[in-house]
């Protein structure tokens, strides 16, 4: 089955939380898909330092657990430092690496270690090729089940180029290969001390990969994009995913 990703970029809310998992589980249950509830609890990467960046680990981890409790959603988050690993592997089914970390071995390492499946995202400074190293520490570390996932390469000038032959590169290393299809379009630090972005790309970076023969696709969704704490540019409009899922599951 396809792996498909979605939520906010970063948690505000318990309320948001809660739009966005309802909506989830009513698209789980009409389109039969198995949708994994995504959130960051801390956003340690954002580009400024006045940025929003979520409630933290204890409180985030809380919140994650709660939206598992009340509508029955799969949960993924990222990491940014080792020690993270343990009390986050305790809540969620995917750890995801992010990509300025992918090379980051302890990192990569302590998230296998858990047991829960690690999604490790391409760095902008790599090539799909290059994703077998990541992948290696990963496994030799034991981890259950390892994606990798595409969002773009960087070459400055604040724009991200996505190579699609890269999935194709990283389908010869791991059997899962996701597409991330809005971070893909962000232009990072382009919007004045924060990133920017084209969300109206993002279906259509979603059917090229599946053309590419990607087979798991991310979304960050939000009912108010324009709105929101972290990402807002590039996030679907959560009104807009049901009918992008099922163009690509069909």
């Amino acid at each position: 089955m396809v792996k498909l990703i979605a939520g906010p970029c970063v948690i505000e809310s318990a309320e948001l939380l809660d739009v966005v998992a309802e909506r989830l589980a009513a698209i789980n249950r009409r389109l039969g898909t198995k949708i994994i509830f995504k959130a960051s609890f801390d956003k340690a990467n954002r580009t400024s330092i006045s940025s929003f960046r979520g409630p933290g680990l204890e409180k985030g981890l809380q919140m994650l657990s709660d939206v598992r409790s009340k509508w029955g959603l799969r949960l993924l988050t990222d990491i940014h430092e080792a020690w993270q690993a343990e009390p986050v592997g305790q809540v969620v089914d995917v750890i995801q690496i992010p990509a300025f970390l992918c090379r980051q071995t302890d990192l990569v390492v302590a998230a296998a270690k858990t047991g829960r499946t690690v999604n490790i995202k391409k760095a902008q400074f790599l090539s799909g090729a290059d994703m077998q190293y990541p992948y290696e520490k990963a496994r030799e570390a034991g981890a259950s089940e390892i994606w990798l996932t595409e969002r773009g390469n960087s070459f400055g000038y604040n724009n991200l180029v996505v190579d699609f032959r890269n999935i194709p590169d990283m389908l010869r290393i791991a059997p899962t290969v996701v597409m991330d299809c809005t971070h893909s379009v962000q232009r990072p630090g382009a919007a004045g001390g924060k990133t920017g972005g084209n969300r109206e790309f993002a279906p259509a970076m979603a059917l090229a990969a599946k053309a590419f023969g990607a087979n798991g696709f991310f979304f960050e969704v939000h009912p108010d994009p324009d709105r929101a704490l972290s990402d807002g540019p590039n996030m679907l409009r959560l009104d807009d995913l049901e009918n992008l899922i099922k163009t690509l599951i069909q």
